[in-house]
């Protein structure tokens, strides 16, 4: 029997949950439609016709407009479904009506087991990071990660060392924009000690960095300037030692209102709106009802959709700061001759969206019911409880940098197509659909599959349990594989 899930009763699609044939019947509840064509699971069936220029209905919204005369049964896809986003527009403010994710007794019993710093913020980790000024000393910043690592396995949970090609040949914005990526990473509470090594020359000059680090934390901060070492891996290896000396600790429980949890989607399919990120958004009201910090980036992966985040706004200045960083992201788009719709990827089109309004609005619901208290700029940090809206782009490693350098301490990563890429810290690969858990065990941590079987309770129960076991130490995919890696979002001319 084939079978399809529609989220809104007011939904013209219904995404089916197995392949279906010409002339199969796909049972949508009670309803049923037989299917015109062949159609891939994943991907949209209509279930009542639509003219030509009207609206697609999914999540309850538009998703686009249909380009030519769809029939019940139709596969819904690139050839008779086309986006409707246009580019910067007016929008109005209206308070929220005060409803707000309430703390459950599970998120008040919730804890993990990590580290306070001296200025009161935790880390789920408690590492030493090697970072590099500039690319010129990225593979030096490796050498001394590495043999730290090998020196402190045991007494600290590692050292890492996160390489990049950029912090010379840089002006202005772009490379403050580099140096406070770099500040943020530096002040990131998963980090107990850091290394700053500089070459000497670069532009991406050690005090003008320090400078941009909190006070408190660069007690916790050495740096090394390679030009002026006899041996700049042996000093490094020195520096490492120091502060593995000065912060051993033992873990202590902490509430969920001490986290700050990142969330992020990377290669979406047409289940991610339906199990994974739905699922995070439970975790993302857990976090902020408790009174912790939720992040939300891909400011591009919300276009169709900001009107619900800018709804949640807690104020009329938030609602402004969300107004001006999705028109002036869609005018980063049209100032290079871009339309803001160029979106979605190769790999989502084959996983079964169409465009980006059905992306967004499945995208989104990764931030859960919160209210949005604060918008902030790329590489600026999280300061209060609740949903924290970041600039940032799509791209998965650009994006999951910002979400480190702006002080979550872990990541909620879903996605449809899979990746083995990991980040600064501790990022939960969470599988869409069933088939990509069981092809890539190696890859993914949790299969919100479950969710079409099992239902939303229990499978939020148990990502929650995951959460709160990888916050307390328990190692993910990406850690045990080894893939922690960093990139820069670069914007502006290269000398």
């Amino acid at each position: 029997m084939t079978k399809a899930l529609r989220v809104d009763p007011m939904d013209s699609v219904a995404t089916l949950l197995t392949d279906a044939v010409a002339g199969d019947t796909v049972n949508i509840g009670d309803v049923g439609v037989v299917a015109t064509a062949a159609i891939p699971y994943g991907h949209k069936i209509a279930l009542r016709a639509v003219k030509r220029g009207d609206a697609v209905i999914k999540f309850g919204f538009p998703i686009g407009l249909a380009s030519r005369a769809i029939a019940p049964g139709d596969h819904v896809h690139s050839d008779n479904l086309s986006t409707a986003l246009l580019g910067e527009l007016d929008y109005s403010y209206a308070p929220p009506d005060g409803r707000m994710p309430t703390p459950t007794q599970a998120s008040v019993n919730s804890s993990f087991m990590g580290y306070r710093r001296p200025d009161g913020r935790v880390g789920t980790r408690n590492e030493i990071w090697v970072l590099p000024t500039v690319g010129c000393v990225a593979r030096t910043a490796e050498r001394i990660a590495a043999r730290g690592n090998a020196a402190h396995a045991g007494k600290i949970d590692g050292v890492h060392a996160f390489a990049h090609p950029f912090g010379c040949s840089q002006l202005g914005d772009d490379l403050a924009a580099t140096r406070r990526i770099l500040a943020g990473l530096a002040n990131n509470p998963n980090a107990g000690g850091v290394v700053i090594v500089g070459l000497g020359c670069e532009s991406n000059q050690i005090d003008a960095l320090l400078a941009e680090i909190p006070e408190q934390r660069r007690t916790l901060v050495r740096t090394l300037v390679a030009q002026h070492a006899d041996d700049e891996v042996e000093e490094g290896v020195a520096l490492v030692a120091e502060l593995a000396a000065r912060i051993v600790a033992p873990r202590e429980r902490f509430g969920l209102d001490a986290l700050t949890l990142g969330v992020k989607c990377g290669g979406s399919d047409g289940f991610s709106g339906l199990t994974a990120n739905p699922l995070v958004g439970r975790m993302s009201d857990r976090v902020t009802a408790a009174g912790g910090k939720v992040i939300l980036t891909e400011i591009p992966e919300i276009f169709g959709a900001e009107q619900m985040l800018m709804n949640r706004a807690s104020d009329a200045r938030v609602f402004e700061g969300i107004v001006s960083l999705v028109n002036g992201f869609k005018r980063y788009f049209t100032d290079h001759g871009e339309p803001v719709s160029e979106n979605p990827s190769p790999g989502n089109i084959a996983g079964g969206i169409t465009t980006l309004e059905e992306k967004s609005l499945g995208a989104v619901q990764k931030a859960g019911r919160a209210r949005v208290v604060d918008v902030i700029g790329y590489a600026g940090r999280a300061r209060h409880p609740g949903l924290t809206l970041l600039e940032g782009p799509g791209n998965d490693a650009v994006s999951s940098t910002a979400l480190a350098a702006a002080g979550a301490t872990a990541i909620l990563f879903t996605t449809g197509r899979g990746t083995p890429l990991g980040f600064p810290v501790p990022t939960i690969k969470i599988a869409s659909n069933s088939a990509l858990a069981a092809r890539k065990p190696g890859w993914i941590d949790f299969d919100a599959g479950r969710v079409l079987t099992e239902g939303f309770e229990r499978a939020e129960t148990a990502l929650a349990d995951m959460l709160c076991a990888v916050a307390s130490g328990a190692e993910t995919a990406a850690e045990r594989n080894g893939e922690r890696e960093i990139a820069i979002w670069k914007r502006g001319v290269t000398l």
